[in-house]
């Protein structure tokens, strides 16, 4: 809701408040997601929301990805909004198996939907998504009847990262796209899987789109992380070309600096970096982050040379 801020002069600044909205030009939103590059935030006003009432989450298992991906996207049509949508495919569902010992069913991928509220908001959300679920022909359909039941659906998906890390070296990804591509962007990847040599597991949040691709490869075999980045690089231009970006959660940082080229043209970049002008004229704050070299070198080459 609000921060505080010092910018590279050393001034103090203060952006929103204990409110829910704030007159004048949005400039919060412009600090959130700029990645350091405006200034450094000191101090954060939070708003923190009412625990639910309830919650209870319902685990569904299809034979195929791409099935899966369309059953998120019935959830999109028909209006129903849970609080959480997750996607495991095969691989990632073995690792989380053998891991954590939840209990999934072995199929090709899995959704773990969650809906809060009262017991009867809860009831009639979830009797649409079994419908939903079942006009998809699932191979297991399990929906908690207790918290202990709630715990155990969960406890392999939490366990996820840590399950892939015990078999693999990994490169996460962050691409976000619209939820009625999923279907197809799960079947790119596969076929990219192929092309490349590398295998991928999918673990990501179904409900925003928000994908996290697993590349698995081995970082002790000459090659392999460069081919892992190709690889990479073509999945999240792939996001971009269905209408989505480059990250969701993560950030540009460095890794997809040069990405940005694909997402932005010369003149949206131009216009964002005129903004990082203002905050940071001499480009001290993460220089080399988020815009790529190229587009920023003239800025950062006049920044040395201040100096």
């Amino acid at each position: 809701m609000g921060v505080t801020m010092v910018l590279m002069d050393g001034t103090v600044i203060e952006l929103g408040g204990a409110h829910l909205d704030a007159p004048g030009l949005d400039l919060l939103g412009v600090i959130c997601g700029s990645e350091g590059q405006l200034g450094v935030v000191t101090e954060a006003t939070l708003r923190i929301l009412r625990k639910p009432e309830g919650a209870r989450p319902v685990l569904m298992g299809f034979a195929a990805n791409e099935v899966a991906g369309g059953m998120r996207v019935g959830h999109h049509q028909a209006g129903v909004l849970p609080v959480a949508i997750e996607f495991m495919d095969r691989p990632c569902i073995e690792a989380c198996e053998a891991f954590a010992h939840a209990g999934y069913p072995m199929c090709e991928a899995l959704l773990i939907v969650e809906v809060e509220g009262s017991e009867a908001e809860i009831a009639e959300q979830l009797e649409k998504i079994v419908e939903i679920a079942k006009r998809h022909n699932p191979v297991e359909l399990r929906e908690a009847r207790d918290e202990d039941e709630a715990g155990r659906i969960w406890l392999g998906r939490k366990s996820a990262f840590g399950a892939m890390g015990q078999i693999n070296d990994y490169m996460c990804l962050d691409g976000t796209i619209p939820v009625s591509s999923l279907p197809h962007v799960l079947r790119r990847i596969g076929e990219m899987s192929e092309e490349f040599g590398l295998k991928v597991a999918n673990v990501f949040h179904a409900g925003d789109g928000n994908m996290h691709p697993l590349i698995l490869f081995n970082a002790n075999e000459e090659g392999q992380l460069e081919l892992c980045e190709r690889f990479g690089a073509e999945i999240l231009k792939l996001c971009v070309e269905v209408g989505g970006c480059l990250t969701g959660e993560h950030g540009v940082g460095i890794e997809k600096r040069d990405l940005m080229h694909t997402q932005y043209r010369p003149a949206d970049l131009e216009a964002q970096m005129a903004v990082k002008d203002v905050f940071d004229p001499q480009w001290l704050l993460n220089p080399a982050k988020v815009f790529p070299l190229d587009s920023s070198e003239s800025r950062r080459t006049l920044a040395i040379a201040a100096e």
